[in-house]
């Protein structure tokens, strides 16, 4: 099959999130994308089957080393960020809210150990609240609808423990421009809901990526609870 255009891709995403929406359900059309998908990692856009590029070059330049600490990643999608921790010797946590990508991260890695858990970012296991050593959340804020953004961040910040680290990449805007369509970027602003909950934010860094002739911005944001 040849590879589907990343334009067509998010146009599809966008038209599930919008059906989705209208039926009063903000989150179901994460799964029907990946049942949609039939197995197919390059019709699902975020799915590139390698770590995110801006978090490897991240930890690469800070010698982000695991050491056994224990690690969750947010809306891990097929794994590729979670086997990243795993290969940096974090014990990994992994979790998203469609049973299909927690199903294929496993057939995928059935080799590794990762514990990939099907969950709500809303209602975490019991165990998981300042639960964990580094928590990583990767483009999972940015295609929820932007009245949720406040308690996402909340629910995203609760998971990191006391002396604990918290990086998010995602796509930025400007404080005051108007985001335009999903993926909704995010602000400065909006980012400092981290530190409301507690969190001190220890590096930011911007970076372009071209995205069909056009440079999008993203936001490296690191931060540490004390």
């Amino acid at each position: 099959m040849t590879e589907t255009p990343e334009f067509d891709k998010r146009a599809r995403a966008r038209e599930l999130a919008a059906e989705f929406e209208a039926r009063g359900d903000t989150l179901g059309w994460f799964e029907a994308l990946y049942k949609e998908s039939g197995g197919n990692n390059e019709l699902v856009p975020w799915a590139d089957l390698e770590p995110n590029r801006f978090f490897k070059e991240w930890a690469e330049r800070n010698n982000l080393k695991g050491n056994g600490r224990k690690a969750l990643v947010v809306g891990c999608g097929l794994g590729d960020d979670a086997i990243y921790l795993d290969d940096l010797g974090f014990k990994v946590t992994a979790f998203d809210i469609s049973p299909t990508a927690i199903e294929w991260a496993k057939r995928l890695h059935k080799d590794r150990d990762i514990q990939f858990e099907i969950a709500d970012l809303f209602q975490p296991f019991r165990g998981w609240l300042g639960g964990f050593e580094f928590v990583l959340e990767i483009y999972t804020i940015q295609p929820l609808p932007i009245e949720m953004r406040p308690e996402v961040i909340d629910a995203v910040s609760s998971f990191v423990a006391p002396n604990a680290e918290l990086v998010v990449v995602c796509r930025g805007r400007n404080d005051d421009d108007e985001p335009e369509q999903l993926p909704w970027p995010l602000s400065r602003k909006d980012l400092s809901r981290f530190e409301e909950n507690g969190l001190v934010q220890t590096d930011f860094e911007e970076v372009f990526e071209d995205e069909d002739g056009e440079p999008v911005r993203r936001f490296v944001v690191a931060y540490r609870r004390p």
